[in-house]
């Protein structure tokens, strides 16, 4: 069996074997040094052909073990050979930026050339809607953001909270009363606005406890203690829709869903509950609070489970 072929090295004798690229290229591109390794490594890595067809299989087992002696590591191929020979591929969009703002009127005029200016003007005008001051409120203590865009992505993180009475019926809330007067139709379970702090668990006995603990007639110090999630009854997707409360403003909701039992309801199959103080506000954020539109009551009535949309 012939010998491997031995590394040419460059010299002027007359009878040596000169290979380009193997000469000093300080300025050679890239892509031409890859292809040069690639043939540098089948030089080396190759097995010759062997002149008898009768070759031992100890024979070849001793010219793959030279084969992998002369192997060179640092010309291995990438995972990634776009990358290695530099050439470029699809960038990712970068995240939008979220911005925060210093009082409602800053963020007035940086919603204003962005938004419709018939939707934006509605807002707080049209029975049912909220006003900008509602939204800085939101984006200041942390529950929505805002994406850079035309018009603004307005990003949000809800818990739903279907709440099962021992007869199989659903809780819904039907309207809402605001302190302008003004009353909102709703329609679907128990909902809230998730803080930036708080898991969804965490999250839907707040719920329950702003929403339904006027009501509630057992006498606990926590409302854990009255409020049972359902156990495998959690589900999590993500709705694209335009907001009923800012008109013109497209709103993607990170929907939290539980199934839950909470005792000492009413069963009666219509009721109302008075809403805590919904912003949590001191100082200059609470005249912020008192320009805001708030809920001040809450109707419930219990319907059955087939007439809920899953």
């Amino acid at each position: 069996m012939s010998q491997p072929p031995q590394p040419v090295t460059k010299s002027h004798h007359p009878h040596h074997t000169h290979l380009p690229f193997l000469r000093h290229q300080p300025t050679a591109a890239l892509p031409e040094l890859f292809f040069a390794a690639l043939s540098v490594l089948f030089l080396f890595s190759h097995p010759s052909s062997s002149s008898s067809s009768s070759s031992s299989s100890s024979t070849t087992a001793a010219a793959a073990a030279k084969a992998r002696a002369l192997k060179i590591p640092f010309l291995s191929c990438p995972l990634n050979p776009r990358r290695f020979l530099g050439i470029p591929t699809m960038s990712r969009r970068s995240p939008k930026t979220r911005h925060r703002f210093a009082t409602p009127q800053s963020l007035s005029d940086w919603l204003r050339p962005r938004l419709p200016s018939d939707s934006f003007a509605s807002w707080g005008v049209k029975p049912g809607t909220k006003n900008v001051h509602n939204l800085w409120l939101e984006i200041s203590e942390g529950e929505t953001s805002l994406a850079d865009s035309v018009p603004p992505i307005r990003t949000v993180s809800v818990v739903s909270v279907r709440v099962v009475g021992a007869d199989g019926r659903v809780l819904v809330e039907s309207r809402q009363e605001l302190s302008d007067g003004t009353v909102r139709q709703r329609c679907r379970p128990l909902s809230e606005k998730m803080k930036p702090s708080e898991t969804p668990e965490m999250a839907v006995i707040r719920a329950v406890r702003e929403e339904l603990g006027s009501v509630i007639r057992v006498e606990v110090g926590n409302f854990g203690d009255v409020v049972r999630i359902v156990p495998g009854s959690y589900e999590m997707k993500v709705e694209e829709r335009n907001s009923m409360s800012y008109p013109g403003l497209p709103a993607c909701y990170m929907l939290h869903s539980f199934e839950v039992e909470v005792e000492g309801l009413p069963e009666d199959a219509e009721f109302c509950t008075e809403e805590e103080e919904e912003y949590e506000c001191s100082g200059g954020d609470a005249a912020v609070a008192n320009r805001a539109v708030s809920v001040k009551r809450h109707y419930w009535k219990w319907v059955s489970a087939d007439s809920i949309e899953s």
